[in-house]
């Protein structure tokens, strides 16, 4: 994976309702009657009805979230904001559960490797690892990024946190080659004074910047957003992988059908000259197709959460059947049948 690939929108990321339950552990029931019934969060509504959470949004679920896995109820603590969500939280950082509930449930941890050793000690103070929803496993400190690199055991790691007092473009290569030695899901770089044209082709390039912030808690702040977005980046690389190996079904509008089921029926009737009996079985699967594309249609229309799932299963099923219904023609025209 290059660095490319690895943009952040200059825009807000949302998330929608099922992201923010599996970031936080729970089902999407539980989150919606915190919202309904407690009030706790207020996402805001898309045209399409879908519920989108931004970043703030996302954090303070998984604060909920631990207070309530630690005996307090959703009622007493859902008017409580951020400042009072954290003082709450900070009296429990002391716990033996560690990083955090999230890995005492068995939530593999964070691998990374950061580059800068007070940036390494600075993780490990207790204001920002009360923060952290999963744990988070530091594979190796480096001084420098030439030592990451020349280091690679091998093992790819999620993220890479390099520390930096001036930040010069001609470091990118440097950070590219680190990426990829480590194979790295995500970079992120914390400088102190950095021009405008560098930390323009660093973000180009696609690395999460801050300037680096003199105090812990806008620290663990910023671990908490790449936690988020390593959360969301996973099911993104996952959905990448698979549409390199899927027809783009957006391509062309999805033509009608070409037979309906009395047609098909008729023909699977019909008797055969070859002997694998292609026409009754082209014809039975143009009728299971048929019926799944318009299934998936009825559950577009049903379930707005899962709306854009079903159109796409919709789509694809479209796709398909166009293909078997061309082969059905071609098996007809070998067979010497006349097709409607």
């Amino acid at each position: 994976m290059v660095l490319k690939e690895l943009l952040v929108p200059a825009a807000q990321p949302t998330f929608r309702s099922g992201a923010v339950a599996r970031m936080a552990g729970m089902p999407v029931s539980t989150l919606r009657i915190w919202e309904q019934r407690y009030q706790a969060v207020g996402p805001t509504v898309a045209p399409s009805g879908h519920r989108l959470y931004g970043a703030a949004d996302v954090e303070r679920v998984l604060l909920l979230r631990q207070l309530t896995e630690r005996g307090y109820a959703i009622g007493s603590i859902a008017a409580l904001d951020a400042a009072q969500l954290q003082q709450v939280t900070s009296t429990h950082s002391a716990s033996p559960a560690g990083h955090g509930v999230r890995s005492a449930r068995g939530t593999a941890a964070l691998r990374l490797i950061v580059v800068g050793q007070a940036l390494a000690l600075r993780l490990q103070r207790a204001a920002v690892v009360q923060r952290q929803t999963r744990p988070w496993r530091v594979t190796a400190v480096f001084e420098s990024l030439a030592e990451a690199s020349h280091a690679a055991a091998g093992v790819a790691v999620d993220l890479l946190l390099w520390q930096t007092p001036g930040l010069q473009v001609s470091a990118l290569p440097e950070l590219k080659a680190a990426q990829d030695a480590w194979r790295v899901r995500q970079v992120a770089v914390a400088y102190r004074f950095a021009g405008a044209a560098a930390t323009s082709a660093f973000v180009a390039a696609g690395a999460v910047m801050l300037r680096e912030p003199g105090d812990d808690a806008s620290l663990a702040k910023w671990a908490t957003s790449l936690e988020i977005r390593l959360v969301q980046c996973a099911p993104a690389a996952d959905a990448q992988s698979v549409r390199r190996n899927t027809p783009d079904v957006a391509a062309n509008p999805i033509a009608p059908r070409r037979f309906n089921d009395a047609t098909l029926t008729a023909i699977a009737g019909l008797s055969p000259t070859l002997a694998c009996e292609c026409p009754r079985h082209v014809a039975e699967l143009l009728m299971q197709l048929s019926s799944f594309e318009s299934y998936s249609a009825d559950c577009a229309n049903r379930s707005p959460a899962d709306a854009e799932l079903h159109a796409y299963l919709q789509r694809i099923a479209g796709v398909s059947r166009g293909l078997f219904e061309a082969a059905l023609e071609r098996v007809a025209h070998q067979e010497g049948l006349m097709l409607p």
